[in-house]
C-alpha cells in the first residue's frame, strides 16, 4: 500500500522554484552535482532530486545544499537567524505545551 502525499500547489511551486535556484547557483559556481553531493555528504541522486523539486527530500539536506551554493533562505545572516531562532524559542516557552480542542458542553436540558 502506498501512502498518498498531499501538498498544496503553493508548496509544489515553492519547492520546484527552490530546486531551480539551487541548480542555477550550483552551475554558476561551476560545480557538478557530484561535487555538491560530496560537499553536502549526500548522494548525487539526492542532489538531482532536490534540483527537480522532489517534495520527499529531507529538509535538512535541502537547506545544506542551499547553504553550500550560497542561497540565503531567510534573508538574514547567520547571526540574525540565531537571534530570530532564540526569539522564537522564547515565544514557544510562553505558549502552552500542547493544544487541545475545547470540548463543547451540550445543554440538552429541555
Amino acid at each position: 500500500m502506498t501512502s498518498l502525499q498531499v501538498s498544496s500547489q503553493y508548496s509544489r511551486d515553492a519547492v520546484a522554484h527552490l530546486g531551480k535556484l539551487i541548480r542555477i547557483a550550483r552551475q554558476e559556481r561551476h560545480m557538478t552535482a557530484q561535487e555538491l553531493a560530496e560537499r553536502a555528504g549526500i548522494s548525487r541522486g539526492l542532489v538531482q532530486r532536490i534540483e527537480k523539486g522532489d517534495l520527499k527530500c529531507n529538509i535538512g539536506a535541502v537547506f545544506e545544499v542551499a547553504a553550500i551554493v550560497g542561497i540565503c533562505l531567510f534573508e538574514m545572516d547567520e547571526k540574525g537567524l540565531k537571534q530570530h531562532s532564540h526569539h522564537a524559542a522564547e515565544k514557544l516557552a510562553l505558549l502552552p505545551k500542547s493544544v487541545r480542542k475545547t470540548k463543547k458542553v451540550l445543554d440538552d436540558d429541555f
